[in-house]
């Protein structure tokens, strides 16, 4: 389960690797509808819902963004399907990006600002954030590889807050970065760990999905991870300070998450995340099959 999203009537959108690439369904679980069969590659990464309810697919393996309406008519396409762009990435390692390039090679989430436009990250391999205007003409990118101010390991997460702030969960550098609209460098927060998603919700808060650091691997901010640091999920408000997280267990366990990669919030607060599980950690040999969900629901109370 990549990603998930919800629309002006609480609808949920699920973004998937498996068949049917997005499931559609009431806030109480019922389904509603599929759509995307044959549309996508096996790497559905991000989706977002527009304030019209465009629902912006991120498909990283085709290098593309598509937008379409609720029952997946087709609106927009940005990049060339099926063409990367030029950073010197080899295919499996981000850090073999040699340099940023055009959109998009791997892209992995999109953003709407108030104003329409639309902001990418595009994070597996290159180290870039792209601005377009709402028809898909681009205004203009930034961002580099490494791990200084406006640089990036991983763009993989963005949203724009209403006073037009870019936020970008630069991932494997375990921060999220703030900028203008322009790209301009403002601050980080670091009070956090491998972020995937954030999400603007109605309640004016930020939710941050986090991913899983397992014990032995190693981080460019924390060092040698000698204890595992379980994925979670953080709650911030628009300055950065942290006022409530979950999870931060064992997989598999009451309260735990295994690898959040997306995260929705309904009007009515409810939380939906949605994790790899199968891609991170069954795949590794970690989680036993069918021990840990791929989609979890945490209802406000």
């Amino acid at each position: 389960m990549a990603a998930v999203a919800v629309d002006s009537k609480d609808r949920v959108y699920l973004f998937t690797r498996g068949d049917a690439a997005v499931l559609v369904y009431e806030r109480d679980g019922r389904f509603v509808r599929s759509w995307g069969n044959a549309g996508f590659t096996e790497r559905a990464h991000g989706i977002t819902i527009g304030p019209d309810d465009s629902v912006y697919c991120v498909d990283d393996a085709d290098h593309s963004v598509r937008a379409f309406t609720t029952d997946g008519a087709p609106l927009l396409t940005l990049g060339t399907r099926g063409h990367p762009s030029d950073t010197g990435y080899d295919g499996t390692a981000y850090a073999t990006i040699a340099r940023s390039g055009p959109p998009f090679n791997r892209p992995t989430n999109l953003a709407v600002a108030p104003d329409g436009e639309l902001y990418v990250a595009d994070g597996y391999g290159n180290a870039r954030v792209h601005r377009f205007a709402a028809d898909g003409r681009l205004i203009g990118s930034w961002g580099e590889p490494g791990g200084g101010p406006g640089e990036f390991r991983i763009p993989h997460g963005i949203c724009v807050v209403g006073d037009g702030r870019v936020l970008v969960a630069d991932r494997e550098n375990d921060r999220i970065q703030l900028f203008d609209a322009e790209g301009n460098y403002l601050t980080e927060w670091r009070d956090i760990q491998r972020p995937t998603q954030l999400v603007l919700a109605p309640d004016g808060l930020l939710y941050v999905a986090e991913l899983w650091w397992r014990s032995g691997q190693r981080s460019h901010r924390f060092g040698a991870i000698d204890a595992d640091r379980y994925g979670r999920v953080s709650v911030l408000d628009t300055a950065g300070q942290v006022l409530a997280r979950y999870g931060g267990t064992a997989p598999g366990t009451p309260g735990g998450f295994t690898a959040p990669h997306g995260i929705a919030v309904d009007s009515r607060g409810d939380v939906y995340v949605a994790e790899v599980t199968y891609t991170f950690g069954i795949a590794p040999g970690v989680i036993p099959p069918n021990s840990a969900p791929t989609l979890q629901k945490l209802a406000r109370r």
